[in-house]
């Protein structure tokens, strides 16, 4: 909030495959939605709506591609798009508060957005991984944003928390462009440790929405457990959150605070 977010709502863990994947521009044959990698609700197993002609740009852009892009030139299937699921990542909010913004009275204005909340994938829990972690979102919807307002909006995060020595690395995704995958130096296990991912929304995901062409948006999605492992000097995951923290440590474990410095 000092750096001038607003806090989106993300109270709902249960969302739509089409608000976690679609809307992102994720293709329905993407491996992470796969049910090794995602859990998906049983009952209900189908969510009951999503915006009609919002829908049919998403469905338009996968199928036929637009602004430069040729899609993904497949049949893009309803049944799949209405799947519930635990939601893999609170990006599935961030679409949502992006239509909104773009729909809203008035029109576009520029917005910084950010949450704090769990997330579950179905994941092999080691030191460094667990398949239900909180995530820190974030992201920035302005005029004419490059990729050095990402990068150096992520370092004045991390530098306000005590966490400087970060690298990033050129990544992959299927709605950022370009990617990259952020690390953080952890003293104790000597190395470096992926804390979290960042991009800039690709066009094909912004369009539909209804967003003005000349609107960027930089985003980023951080775990909460790992950068606290780095500065706490915890070694495994497990300690810190899940089944087998110990209670007599969560009871005795001293209140975080961040000192405020002008």
């Amino acid at each position: 909030m000092q750096m001038g977010f607003m806090e989106m709502p993300t109270n709902k863990w249960v969302e739509s495959s089409f608000w976690n994947f679609d809307s992102l521009f994720q293709p329905q044959s993407h491996p992470a939605r796969d049910a090794h990698d995602t859990f998906f609700i049983k009952d209900p197993m189908f969510t009951k709506s999503v915006p009609e002609d919002y829908y049919e740009r998403v469905k338009t852009m996968h199928e036929k591609g637009g602004s430069g892009s040729i899609g993904y030139r497949y049949n893009f299937k309803k049944e799949d798009a209405y799947k519930n699921l635990l939601r893999t990542h609170t990006t599935a909010v961030s679409s949502q508060m992006l239509y909104k913004l773009a729909n809203q009275e008035g029109g576009f204005k520029p917005q910084r957005y950010f949450s704090i909340d769990r997330v579950f994938r179905n994941e092999t829990m080691d030191a460094t991984h667990l398949c239900e972690f909180h995530q820190v979102e974030g992201l920035v919807a302005d005029y004419n944003l490059s990729l050095g307002d990402l990068i150096g909006t992520i370092e004045t995060f991390f530098n306000k928390i005590g966490i400087t020595q970060l690298r990033f690395k050129p990544a992959f995704n299927p709605y950022t462009e370009p990617s990259m995958e952020i690390f953080g130096y952890h003293p104790d296990l000597k190395t470096w440790t992926e804390i979290g991912n960042s991009g800039m929304f690709r066009p094909e995901m912004l369009r539909p929405m209804g967003l003005p062409e000349n609107v960027r948006v930089i985003a980023w999605g951080l775990s909460l457990e790992r950068p606290t492992m780095i500065k706490y000097r915890i070694k495994n995951i497990r300690d810190l959150f899940g089944h087998k923290v110990e209670m007599g440590r969560t009871r005795t474990a001293p209140v975080c605070r961040f000192d405020h410095s002008e």
